[in-house]
């Protein structure tokens, strides 16, 4: 079956990705459009602050996606992050209706209802409802019970949820260009779906996309999503940190940040010093490379062990047998993986987008991890729509709540 083409918009702090992509039978994603507008000073922290600007940074991106691709777009797929997104487990149960006929897919759905029916507070949104493991009677940890002979059948569910007005400003930023929004994600869960193999998903895993405003986490734990949720932490931390610790503007500290930053130090910057002229309210000074090498490092070793403290609180840090994978722009630091693996006393590793093709920039860059994870989201979505007698998305969609939709 051929579809339409997909586009996946992605609304960050330092910049607006529009990716046109086409799915093929065989699992791969062609990508056939890129289209990119910096978002600085509209978007912070994955929020959006300026609606109108941040709605001409969406439109500028997708016009140039349909530049290069060469397609009309009138329908979009919409990655979400902020410090907003969080998790719950929730758990339901139900009597099978016939327990000599075995569980059915009615008492599969009907348990799902019942997992997903918890009362959030009323500015909170649910985004997706995800089914980890299936219990038949005592028996735990079952993945597919259909068939199977029991008196009752319960779920854990994992519940990612968002802030109400923030989902909806981020939606409206598309909308009131006139073009749809077909299904909303959060940008970790896509990121995962890009990068993460089934191994690694089998042996637990935990994925951590870093983003300017934000960093995204998705974790793995015996084949199920475990954990799932965002840190209004990101690389704007890092610049905001040497335009502090040197007495300089945001712009000259993140172009320092990316000419010379790094988080480790080689032997030959020790002595290193650089000469930054005068600006508009800044004195010229001298700073020295390894002083900035420090203050970077110690920011990301700050985040990374925030989130190595919460999954050992979830009690998931023992269940990582394939280590931590790096995703996002910020991985494009130099010095990323030691300070990682220190930080989680974990094996770390780069992430690479798999099962895609097309466009260098975009297949290649896992600062694309997002998007590209929402073109599959999309494919999977629309795959299963059409499938006859099919259960439906394993992730629900959070627009029919928004608009009035079932």
């Amino acid at each position: 079956m051929a579809w339409d083409p997909l586009v996946a918009v992605e609304i960050g702090t330092s910049k607006v990705c529009a990716l046109v992509g086409e799915a093929r039978e065989d699992g791969l994603i062609l990508i056939t459009g890129l289209g990119v507008c910096p978002s600085r000073g509209c978007v912070r922290k994955g929020l959006i602050l300026d609606l109108e600007k941040a709605a001409a940074c969406v439109k500028r991106a997708i016009e140039d996606a349909e530049q290069t691709s060469r397609v009309e777009i009138g329908k979009v797929y919409l990655t979400v992050a902020g410090g907003h997104v969080r998790c719950l487990h929730s758990q339901g149960s139900v009597p099978v209706l016939d327990v000599r006929a075995g569980i059915t897919p009615e008492d599969m759905e009907q348990v799902k209802d019942v997992a997903r029916a918890v009362n959030l507070p009323h500015d909170r949104e649910l985004m997706h409802s995800i089914p980890c493991h299936y219990l038949v009677d005592d028996q735990p940890f079952v993945n597919n019970p259909r068939g199977m002979r029991g008196a009752k059948l319960a779920l854990d569910m994992l519940l990612v949820h968002g802030a109400r007005t923030a989902l909806a400003n981020a939606i409206q930023a598309v909308q009131g260009l006139g073009i749809e929004v077909a299904d909303v994600a959060f940008s970790g869960l896509c990121a995962g779906m890009a990068i993460l193999t089934p191994e690694q998903k089998e042996a637990g895993v935990a994925l951590v996309e870093l983003g300017a405003g934000t960093t995204n986490y998705l974790v793995y734990a015996g084949n199920a999503i475990a954990l799932a949720g965002s840190l209004a932490v990101g690389g704007d931390h890092v610049t905001n940190d040497i335009a502090q610790a040197f007495n300089l503007s945001l712009k000259r500290a993140e172009q320092l940040k990316q000419d010379t930053g790094a988080g480790h130090l080689e032997p030959s910057q020790h002595i290193q010093e650089l000469a930054l002229p005068a600006e508009a309210g800044f004195s010229a000074c001298s700073v020295s490379v390894s002083d900035v090498n420090t203050v970077i490092r110690a920011r990301l070793d700050e985040t990374f062990r925030l989130l190595a403290r919460l999954f050992r609180e979830q009690g998931l840090a023992q269940r990582l047998g394939a280590g931590i994978v790096l995703v996002g722009g910020g991985v494009q630091m130099k010095g990323l993986l030691p300070i990682a693996e220190c930080a989680f006393d974990l094996p770390a590793g780069i992430g690479r987008p798999i099962h895609f093709s097309g466009l260098t920039l975009a297949a290649e860059g896992v600062a694309y991890a997002a998007p590209l994870g929402m073109l599959r989201y999309a494919a999977r979505s629309l795959r299963r729509e059409s499938e006859p007698g099919g259960l439906g998305r394993l992730v629900g969609s959070v627009l029919g709540r928004f608009w009035g939709r079932t």
